[in-house]
């Protein structure tokens, strides 16, 4: 297998390092190389370069023992904010294959596009994404709040409002949604064979093994939400918008795309009223980001709080060892917020 270095590593560093200055104070240190160093590291094995955890599970269950995975996101980063160092940028220009999401992760788009690496996927072009907010809103009751989930966010209008939304505002976080995550898992399947057509298929075995875990996930998720006390629940960042809708809830979040958005006045006493209106008893917050607002508004409300994870990285906190295993105990969170039946 020929390990693709169509830019030297030097050369590749030296290219992006004026862009990745503005984009990063940190050390290489602060970002992750995955389980080994660059690209290359496996006679025999694709060289995979996955730009946070959702794309990594991807490429670990679908490459299987044919593939050599990294990842630019160490576990318990939070990758919407991750910023590169010239180490990772050099991983980039060494890897047989990068799939990483566009849109999420703007520092890792501007180095992927400078590596020049040729079998890259952008698993948002394997999928179709949507609009999740303020742009669209949510029908709400009487549709009385229809559009007002992000009202929050107005206050934070200007450029850096949807930075870390994908292409044209649209929500990038597809993989929370079990039947889109297994639309893009069917692509990175294909574009895998493509790459590596000698082990086309393994490749093509382990996406259908694939796809039917996350087709029973979904079953198990249309069943466990079809029953509930109410369809409303609170978090504090708006990644649930796919899964939202495709169970028929309403999400309500108390930040905006980004999960470092701050909620105006306004917004917190907007969710008071939504909390009561909808008999919502719970204000979820996630493991990756600070819970303090969430309690703050819990504690406004008389709310509980517990976990509903956005799966953006797999930590000790993390409840299950896998993407499954914590979508599952997102369901059993939100069977229990919601009053499942």
């Amino acid at each position: 297998m020929n390990v693709r270095r169509l830019i030297p590593t030097a050369a590749l560093a030296g290219s992006v390092t004026l862009g990745l200055i503005a984009l990063s104070a940190c050390s290489p240190s602060d970002a992750a190389d995955g389980e080994g160093g660059a690209g290359g590291k496996s006679a025999g094995k694709l060289a995979v370069v996955a730009s946070f955890y959702p794309m990594q599970y991807l490429a670990e269950e679908i490459g299987g023992t044919h593939v050599d995975v990294s990842t630019l996101t160490k576990p318990g980063v939070e990758p919407h904010e991750l910023e590169l160092g010239t180490r990772q940028a050099a991983q980039l220009g060494e890897a047989d294959y990068i799939l990483y999401l566009k849109g999420l992760q703007p520092a890792v788009d501007e180095a992927i596009t400078a590596a020049g690496v040729p079998d890259t996927v952008d698993a948002a072009s394997l999928t179709t994404l949507e609009k999740h907010g303020s742009e669209v809103g949510h029908a709400h009751g009487d549709e009385e709040h229809a559009g007002e989930e992000h009202a929050g966010e107005e206050d934070h209008a200007g450029e850096e409002e949807h930075a870390h939304e994908g292409e044209a505002g649209t929500d990038p976080h597809i993989w929370l949604d079990p039947v889109k995550y297994a639309e893009v898992a069917k692509g990175v399947g294909a574009s895998l064979e493509k790459a590596d057509p000698d082990n086309a298929a393994a490749y093509r075995k382990n996406t259908t093994t694939l796809v039917e875990r996350l087709t029973t996930l979904d079953t198990a998720f249309k069943q466990g939400l079809a029953d509930t006390d109410t369809k409303t629940f609170i978090t504090t960042h708006s990644a649930f918008g796919y899964l939202a809708e495709r169970y028929g809830l309403t999400q309500e979040s108390i930040s905006g795309i980004s999960p470092e958005s701050e909620p105006s006045p306004a917004r917190i006493k907007e969710l008071r009223s939504i909390a009561a209106e909808d008999k919502v008893g719970t204000v979820f917050f996630e493991t990756l980001v600070s819970d303090r607002t969430a309690k703050t508004v819990a504690a406004d409300s008389g709310l509980r709080t517990d976990v509903l994870d956005p799966l953006e990285g797999i930590t000790e906190k993390s409840k299950g060892a896998d993407y499954v295993e914590v979508m599952k105990s997102n369901l059993a969170a939100l069977e229990k917020a919601l009053g499942a039946k």
